[in-house]
């Protein structure tokens, strides 16, 4: 609020005023050097706006976020690379002045001097998880912070605020309040500000950074300190760090509509880790989600192809989370009333550790239980194909939701698949007595050209797994698990029979027409026609022998099941060979 006024001259002459500016509580200036009269001198000040709360609106971000930068400004990270090797290497400790002057050696603009400074501190600056509990040790002077090699925030705060000062560079020491360590989802806000941070003034606007939280983390029981750089809280977007950051003074927020401290409590808090994957939004956008009906959904953009996984108060289960192009949707249904906790973790498709972190919490708070959608504990999530899937080879799919209702207890899902590629598949129930070899019997594979049909008879009602691997057929190993699809059926007096049993005679482009049935009735005359190339002779072996003869590329027939428990259909594959192989067998039910 203090008026200055501001007189200039012409160099070297008596006083005869050119020009004459003032900085009132209505403006804000930043003069540049420039010429004013004749022989005027340059102003090597740069003077900024203390407080930004008469800053025309080009000063501030928009609320909320528009998705287009990380940053408040256009930031090269390559062009810093040498830079930022320079500053991590230099080694001061005798006095901030002499620090500054060695770290400028390499930085010619502002924003090098705020970079190389910014490096310098988040790299040797330790938090002091002794002197956070025990303030009276503590001292926050920059050269104690700098002699001792470790502070809390407001000792950061303060260090890059001294620091940027001796370096010709406005900068101001912010607190408030700040969604950190022992947070907790929903929590308000009371009493005194517990965190400090900065802002800086470059190419004529102010911007936020928290060296603090860019140099590492504490650990749950907050006693040990981990280096552990973090390029995010670097020149933030004002509309990302007021996610965590919730200044005293809300001009400082850098934003327009600026936000009040009851939005900044009850809005979700994304970490730094949900903007650096690369994703953009999530919904819902308050921490505590209600059910409806026993479900919460939420679901995520990103920008690229994103892999996720969740928790529920620690499991994967009462979940369906489905991948999409740009994110992905999990709808919750929890089998208990109450709150729980929900994390959302992700990592980028590319990775190349399987290591996914934590990007979103939630507490879902759940007023009744949805018993129905009570999942098979074999589902494994993310549930149903996907750009993933596609990635693996399983192309164009006949079902693209991850849940198949059937009615009559039979399905069939297709793909087109890749290349080279060879599909095993398998069916799991919670409250199936059928061993996993007979469970598997209830699928039969067909291969037209490159297209897979996967045909499912369910043994009963109910809800069931049905998980698709694939490998390489020219690679000898084990098949990898790629996805699965729930499958739920509700009609109770469904009760299909197994598929026949194959022999490895039988070649993956063989097809059975019928019987499809694995149990043939007794003593009745049952009709075969199958599909199978490159043989010579078929032969259906019950009490008596029965050849199938050959038209346009099936082999028919009828055999009689009387006086027999099993039905095998053999092969001759050489007209001059004498043996036969097994390709099939089926049960015949008893008397």
């Amino acid at each position: 609020g203090t008026q200055v006024t501001v007189e200039v001259h012409a160099k070297d002459t008596t006083p005869q005023l050119f020009k004459k500016f003032s900085f009132g509580k209505g403006t804000a200036w930043a003069l540049k050097p420039g010429r004013v009269g004749q022989g005027a001198t340059s102003f090597p000040l740069k003077i900024a706006p203390s407080l930004p709360e008469t800053m025309t609106t080009h000063f501030f971000a928009a609320y909320p976020w528009d998705k287009s930068s990380l940053k408040s400004m256009p930031v090269d990270l390559q062009q810093f690379e040498k830079l930022d090797a320079y500053a991590l290497k230099v080694n001061v400790k005798n006095s901030v002045e002499e620090l500054v002057k060695a770290l400028l050696k390499q930085a010619r603009t502002d924003l090098e001097k705020v970079r190389a400074i910014w490096m310098w501190i988040c790299h040797h600056i330790e938090y002091d998880v002794v002197g956070y509990h025990n303030k009276s040790q503590l001292s926050s002077k920059p050269i104690d912070v700098l002699q001792k090699g470790k502070s809390i925030c407001e000792g950061y705060a303060g260090l890059f605020e001294q620091m940027c000062s001796i370096a010709g560079i406005q900068c101001m020491k912010l607190s408030g309040y700040s969604k950190g360590y022992g947070y907790k989802m929903g929590q308000t806000f009371t009493g005194d500000s517990d965190h400090a941070w900065n802002a800086v003034y470059l190419d004529g606007r102010w911007h936020l950074l928290d060296s603090t939280w860019g140099s590492g983390s504490v650990d749950d029981s907050f006693t040990e300190f981990t280096f552990r750089y973090n390029e995010f809280y670097f020149l933030t977007h004002p509309a990302l760090f007021i996610n965590n950051h919730f200044p005293d003074n809300s001009n400082w927020q850098l934003l327009k509509p600026t936000l009040t401290l009851k939005d900044f409590e009850k809005n979700m808090l994304h970490n730094s880790n949900f903007y650096m994957l690369g994703l953009l939004t999530a919904h819902p956008e308050t921490a505590v989600i209600q059910t409806v009906n026993g479900k919460a959904s939420v679901s995520v953009d990103c920008r690229s192809a994103t892999l996720f996984t969740f928790k529920l108060k620690g499991t994967d289960e009462h979940g369906l989370m489905t991948l999409k192009k740009h994110g992905m949707k999990l709808d919750i249904y929890p089998q208990k009333t109450g709150s729980h906790k929900l994390q959302i973790f992700a990592k980028p498709s590319k990775a190349s550790e399987d290591v996914y972190n934590c990007v979103l919490e939630y507490v879902v708070d759940c007023k009744s239980v949805d018993k129905a959608m009570r999942f098979p504990k074999d589902l494994h999530q993310p549930v149903g194909p996907s750009w993933f899937t596609e990635r693996q080879g399983f192309l164009r799919p006949s079902h693209p939701d991850p849940i198949i209702h059937t009615n009559d207890g039979r399905c069939s899902v297709t793909f087109t698949l890749g290349k080279d590629i060879s599909v095993l598949a398998s069916l799991h129930s919670d409250n199936s007595s059928l061993t996993e070899d007979m469970r598997r019997r209830h699928i039969m594979q067909i291969h037209r050209g490159n297209q897979i049909e996967l045909k499912i008879h369910l043994p009963h009602a109910g809800n069931f797994v049905l998980k698709i691997y694939a490998k390489k057929k020219s690679d000898p190993g084990n098949y990898d698990y790629i996805f699965n699809y729930l499958i739920t059926c509700l009609n109770t007096e469904v009760k299909w029979p197994a598929f026949p049993q194959s022999y490895s005679k039988w070649l993956e482009d063989y097809e059975i027409l019928e019987p499809l049935s694995g149990l043939l009735p007794a003593n009745r005359n049952v009709q075969f026609k199958l599909k199978m190339h490159g043989i010579a002779k078929v032969l259906v072996q019950a009490e008596n022998t029965y050849p199938l003869t050959q038209s346009r590329g099936y082999w028919e027939g009828t055999c009689n099941t009387s006086g027999c428990r099993e039905v095998f259909v053999m092969v001759h594959e050489n007209a001059n060979h004498s043996f036969y192989s097994h390709v099939l067998k089926y049960e015949v039910e008893t008397q």
